[in-house]
């Protein structure tokens, strides 16, 4: 698999990654094997996770994993910390809580660093300076290799990497932002992506295929049994993805897959991969036999005139002050 470097820094990582959501919940270990076995065998490095994903548990269930199946020194781990699952409160950027989260995601990984550290969220009631100079200590000590933020809104990026970038040397600048991102979610070309271009940041999409919906599963008002859609939990995920707009989409993705003769998952997957901006989409799969069928994709690049089509059917509404006003 081609490995890209991750925005302006050295850390060069597989163009598609491996994302563990549903590890320790809805994938159980043996699954789990047969996914990360499957990713590694192609060439594969990113791995994606979260402290909050599985309550923990995929954390746990990787770290087992990089125990005896897969070398670690062959991985990129990614994970996440500032999400919390209390009431009162959904996001905890304190320096006191990102530096606990890293040292309790170090235990469950089995490991004593992590290759990128993301923030989770922003969280508006600590200081942004104080979130960041937790990504300072956990690169200033080892622990974190390289450090990133997730979910961070245009203006929220770049303050934040401004912050980082004003000492060099003395401040681990942003190599990444994760933000979903896919034909049905373009909401980061608004200003995320136009910011993490100017500051050399990589953007790593989530949910690249529509939360799956971009696949044509769910054509027809079908309902597969063993979908998200069809979990009582994973339905409201899957359900804002299920409208007119997004069924016109799909159609057209299925249209340019079967002029193309490859499937809709492999159209929609190489447009986002193939973006301005973009280092690799994370892709989460059920089973080593969806991995599969995500990685085949890694031969396949769309025609110009298949990206321009499903550009203009997928295109959102931006204007001023996004486009240049003059024009307007």
């Amino acid at each position: 698999m081609e490995q890209r470097h991750l925005g302006r820094t050295g850390l060069r990582v597989s163009r598609i990654g491996l994302g563990t959501l549903t590890w320790g919940r809805d994938t159980d270990e043996h699954d789990a094997a047969d996914l990360l076995k499957t990713f590694w065998e192609a060439g594969g490095t990113l791995v994606d996770t979260a402290d909050v994903y599985g309550d923990g548990e995929a954390e746990y269930l990787l770290g087992r994993l990089m125990d005896g199946l897969v070398p670690r020194r062959d991985l990129v781990i990614s994970t996440k910390a500032g999400s919390v699952p209390g009431p009162d409160r959904r996001f905890d950027g304190s320096r006191g809580h990102l530096l606990s989260a890293l040292d309790a995601s170090l235990a469950r990984l089995g490991t004593d660093y992590v290759d990128l550290w993301h923030v989770h969220a922003y969280d508006a009631d600590t200081p942004l300076e104080e979130t960041l100079q937790a990504l300072d200590i956990a690169v200033g000590s080892g622990r974190v290799r390289y450090a990133g933020v997730s979910n961070f809104c245009g203006w929220q990026l770049a303050k934040a990497a401004t912050w980082q970038l004003a000492v060099p040397g003395a401040r681990a600048r942003l190599a990444s932002t994760q933000m979903e991102y896919s034909l049905l979610q373009r909401g980061v070309e608004r200003e995320v992506l136009p910011a993490a271009l100017d500051l050399g940041i990589g953007l790593l999409p989530s949910s690249p295929l529509g939360r799956g919906v971009l696949t044509g599963k769910y054509r027809g008002d079908a309902t597969p049994s063993d979908s998200r859609g069809a979990s009582e939990h994973l339905a409201p995920f899957v359900a804002p993805y299920l409208d007119d707009t997004a069924s016109r989409i799909v159609d057209a993705v299925t249209t340019a897959a079967d002029g193309l003769a490859v499937t809709a998952l492999q159209v929609a997957l190489a447009w986002v991969r193939d973006r301005p901006g973009v280092a690799a989409p994370i892709v989460g799969a059920r089973n080593a036999q969806q991995l599969t069928a995500a990685l085949s994709v890694e031969a396949l690049s769309l025609p110009d005139e298949i990206c321009r089509a499903l550009d203009d059917v997928s295109a959102p509404v931006h204007r001023y002050p996004d486009h240049d006003w003059s024009t307007l």
